[in-house]
């Protein structure tokens, strides 16, 4: 049973600096897409970051480029997103997800697995 498990989440003035994590368990196949999604209140759920495990090869949204970057530990079957001048606009709640395709999860929102969720909360 695969379950991927965030952390990292938290409050931080504008500007500031995060960096959540999200490990999996259960995993068999060795490449794989993980990556973060995230959904402010009112607002509907947007692709952040993706990283295909096999090769590093990333995707950003054009909101978090410049400013975000996904990284991976294939020994922890970890992913990090470490998230630097954080603007009251990336306030939400971000969720991890893997899937077994980057391309088809960038556009259809709809990966094997999702995380619980980490709140991210930026103020002015």
């Amino acid at each position: 049973q695969v379950q991927l498990v965030e952390s990292g989440g938290g409050s931080v003035q504008a500007g500031g600096s995060l960096r959540l994590s999200c490990a999996a368990s259960g995993y068999t196949d060795s490449s794989k897409c993980m990556g973060w999604f995230r959904q402010a209140p009112g607002k509907e759920r947007e692709g952040v970051a993706l990283i295909w495990t096999g090769d590093g090869g990333t995707y950003y949204a054009d909101s978090v480029k410049g400013r975000f970057t996904i990284s991976q530990d294939n020994a922890k079957n970890t992913v990090y997103l470490q998230m630097n001048s954080l603007k009251p606009e990336d306030t939400a709640m971000y969720y991890c997800a893997a899937h077994r395709s980057c391309r088809d999860l960038w556009l259809r929102y709809a990966p094997d697995y999702w995380g619980q969720g980490t709140q991210v909360t930026v103020s002015s």
